[in-house]
């Protein structure tokens, strides 16, 4: 008898995620929040890609009218799945527990409070009974979580064992339209100055429409709709902040970070978070005591001249070695095994 699942993964790399996991989730059928190539979804994520405040306004009351479908078909499923998004997710928990108290709800990919808003991690541990975490340190934060390895040192199939010579650049705006509208103005002034070839990586999720409206002229570019095949590819890499940048630094492509906001919530999020570093690797090596792996280029710092200077200057062979080390930290993962754990009865 088919295991059923009630799943919310409303981003982009949610899905990415889910994507990897789902050939191992053996008799399992889900119902919820996910990617159309996984089912017949009740919701598109496509109607959760917002970022920034004026977007969120907007779509309040559709995420409350969400909210109130997925508790009622929490009623008839065996199992809760909740991947990231905790500004959704964590209240959809506490309905659902709170109704249904004996019904089991599990976190994957738990709310990233080392960044900020750490009471989030009460209410993870209180609403949810299964905690899988894919960072090492994030054992200080959920002392009852389970590091399942991270998904990507599944989910990337090859690595760089040296430094490349492809003469190829990589160009990644991000997955959410706001990201994208911020940086390809740049990133169209900055693929000027390379006489690489120009990768540019588009998010499969976007419709030829959207590319044309979000993207402009993108002739003088080539597209990739895999990351990873076009960070193999490049031997250099502007990544907008995000899961991309953790690819790259594990792929081992050099590359620069570079995000640019609204100023005003740039502002708030800079009031709350109150982390060195905004790139994934940088963040681990941080909670390590190490050295930051790339540069990170933020707001105001972002310009074709500085992101150019840091192509310039970086030092390839130094970046590859800590891409393996970085390898190392996080170990491997088996999204088999955690496909178990989620199947698993409760203890």
């Amino acid at each position: 008898m088919a295991t059923k699942i009630l799943v919310s993964a409303l981003e982009p790399s949610s899905n990415l995620h889910l994507k990897a996991l789902h050939p191992y989730l053996d008799n399992a059928e889900l119902c919820g929040i996910f990617d159309e190539s996984l089912g017949v979804p009740l919701y598109s994520p496509k109607a959760f890609s917002v970022m920034g405040i004026k977007d969120v306004i907007g779509k309040i009351f559709a995420a409350k009218e969400a909210m109130a479908e997925l508790l009622f078909l929490s009623a008839d499923v065996d199992k809760v799945l909740l991947i990231d998004a905790p500004a959704f997710n964590l209240p959809l928990a506490k309905k659902i527990k709170e109704k249904y108290p004996e019904k089991e709800v599990i976190y994957y990919i738990l709310p990233k409070v080392w960044a900020w808003k750490k009471k989030r991690a009460f209410k993870v541990d209180k609403y949810c009974d299964k905690l899988l975490s894919i960072f090492p340190f994030e054992k200080q934060f959920y002392p009852r979580s389970i590091y399942v390895g991270n998904p990507l040192m599944d989910e990337i199939k090859s690595f760089k064992t040296k430094v490349t010579h492809n003469a190829k650049v990589a160009f990644l705006a991000g997955s959410r339209k706001s990201e994208i509208r911020s940086l390809m103005p740049l990133f169209h002034e900055l693929r000027k100055k390379h006489s690489e070839a120009a990768l540019l990586v588009i998010p499969p999720h976007f419709s030829d429409e959207e590319i044309e409206e979000l993207y402009g002229d993108i002739s003088d570019f080539s597209v990739i709709k895999q990351t990873h095949e076009a960070l193999l590819e490049a031997d250099f890499a502007y990544v907008c902040s995000g899961t991309a940048t953790l690819e790259c630094a594990l792929v081992g492509t050099p590359m620069v970070l570079v995000y640019k906001a609204n100023r005003l919530e740039y502002w708030i999020g800079r009031q709350f978070v109150k982390l060195r570093h905004v790139g994934l690797a940088n963040i681990i090596f941080d909670f390590e005591e190490k050295e930051e792996m790339h540069a990170e280029l933020l707001q105001d710092e972002v310009s074709v001249e500085k992101m150019y200077a840091v192509y310039e200057r970086i030092e390839r062979e130094t970046f590859l070695q800590r891409s393996f080390e970085l390898r190392e930290l996080l170990g491997k993962s088996s999204l088999k095994d955690v496909a178990q754990i989620i199947l698993r009865d409760k203890a």
